[in-house]
């Protein structure tokens, strides 16, 4: 294990990320340029891809960060029976849940109940299909639908603030089951689907476009908030969420509603919306 890896096990998470978040949130001319020119620099930011693409317009830096894009930039696979990648990024992993159990890198896996802090939740994803995808800091940081659904439930589940980077991916056993994250249920035409957006060192901060800010506050126990009487439903390619700061979403599906595109494998640049999965036809 690497000395900055171990170091995380020591240091002081959420302290951490909410000091990172006082500077991401500065108004102060000075602080906000030094963070976007240091990360446009040294992450390689397209700002060409931007709805505005003048660094120097954005109030602060977690504005820059959670940028939108152009129109067009993006667009959905045209095949209907695409489920679509939800955000720019690199696959961490993705494949067959086995067991009830999801890879996450050399050996070492969790369990689809531990991810979603309960077992009844899981079980419909028992042989189903993860896709994990990891967002650097150069990505665009909103997530959209994989496939059209409607909001169900939302669940906050504690936890720590470990580095979602490959090197502590491959040496933290458990990590995304670990760190502070939301779990957000939707009903679909196929059955349920489970978008996790799983929160990391000097990030942890998770917006909803139906509820705002959700991370932080961050939690000391489980929260539910069940929004079936809300009637939310979202399509397919719409946003849904965004990160303050890069992080990991990870998409789960049940067993027999569709295949994943078997171009798709670790490490592999990705980008929204091109093809997640495909239904049958």
């Amino acid at each position: 294990m690497s000395l900055i890896t171990a170091l995380t096990y020591a240091l002081p998470h959420r302290l951490l990320s909410s000091l990172a978040r006082s500077l991401a949130y500065s108004d102060s001319p000075r602080t906000r340029q030094w963070l976007i020119d240091t990360v446009t620099r040294r992450f390689g930011v397209d700002l060409s891809e931007a709805a505005e693409s003048d660094p120097r317009a954005y109030a602060t830096f977690n504005a820059f960060f959670t940028r939108a894009l152009k129109p067009g930039v993006r667009v959905p696979d045209p095949d209907p029976r695409a489920l679509l990648m939800p955000a720019d990024g690199r696959v961490s992993q993705c494949g067959p849940i086995e067991q009830g159990r999801i890879f996450q890198a050399k050996g070492r896996s969790f369990t689809a109940a531990e991810l979603l802090g309960n077992d009844a939740a899981a079980a419909p994803y028992a042989n189903g299909l993860f896709a994990t995808v990891y967002l650097s800091p150069k990505d665009y940081h909103r997530v959209h639908m994989p496939w059209t659904g409607r909001l169900r439930e939302t669940v906050h589940v504690p936890g720590r603030l470990f580095s979602v980077g490959p090197a502590a991916v491959a040496r933290v056993p458990r990590l995304f089951a670990r760190n502070e994250r939301l779990v957000c249920h939707f009903d679909t035409d196929f059955g349920p689907m489970a978008v996790v957006m799983v929160g990391a060192l000097l990030v942890s901060g998770v917006e909803t476009v139906w509820s705002g800010e959700e991370i932080p506050a961050y939690g000391d126990r489980i929260t539910t908030k069940n929004w079936t009487s809300e009637e939310i439903v979202l399509e397919r390619f719409e946003e849904m969420a965004r990160f303050n700061y890069g992080s990991t979403v990870v998409v789960l599906l049940p067993p027999g509603v569709a295949a994943l595109e078997p171009s798709l494998g670790p490490e592999q640049p990705v980008r929204l919306g091109q093809a997640l999965a495909r239904r049958p036809a």
